[in-house]
């Protein structure tokens, strides 16, 4: 079950996610239209990537899990995600690298970074500097709010693309 080999720190937060998400799946399954969206999911601490991985695979989500950046970096040369969920301290290659790469290389691709480092801070605002900037959130983050900020991620991508009526 999760949470039995879960870090000290987390055993809480993956108790709480697995007796209480879903109550959030159930909401935004319904708002998610007919297209499975796929959402790559990265983070270094596995028992929070296959957490989110459940998640979003019982919210109707297409889902990729990875547990590094370069090991996501391998994944979407095929499969390209709508939406990559990122942690931002990740070893070696960190979040905000992979997702500037990411914005680069899979426009179409919405970016959602979370984190629960104090690090964050200093790196998003680095980033800031050179003109990225990137929706985040910070862990723990309750598993409702991480499907909600995901599907408005996902509809305004789609509002983006939707084609213009004529007249």
């Amino acid at each position: 079950m999760l949470g039995f080999n879960a870090p000290k720190r987390l055993r809480g937060t993956v108790c709480f996610l697995r007796e209480d998400w879903t109550l959030g799946l159930r909401k935004a399954h319904t708002t998610v239209n007919d297209r499975d969206h796929k959402v790559l999911i990265v983070d270094d601490e596995h028992t929070i990537a296959d957490t989110l991985d459940a998640i979003f695979s019982a919210s109707g989500y297409e889902t990729r899990t990875s547990y590094s950046a370069e090991q996501a970096l391998e994944i979407v040369v095929e499969w390209q995600p709508d939406l990559a969920i990122l942690d931002v301290v990740l070893p070696k290659m960190n979040g905000i690298d992979l997702a500037i790469f990411l914005k680069a290389q899979c426009p179409d691709c919405r970016l959602l970074l979370f984190s629960g480092q104090p690090l964050t801070a200093d790196l998003l605002a680095e980033a800031a500097t050179k003109g990225h900037t990137f929706d985040t959130l910070a862990k723990p983050v309750h598993p409702t709010e991480m499907l909600e900020r995901a599907l408005k991620l996902l509809v305004g991508n789609q509002s983006n693309q939707a084609p213009s009526a004529s007249t």
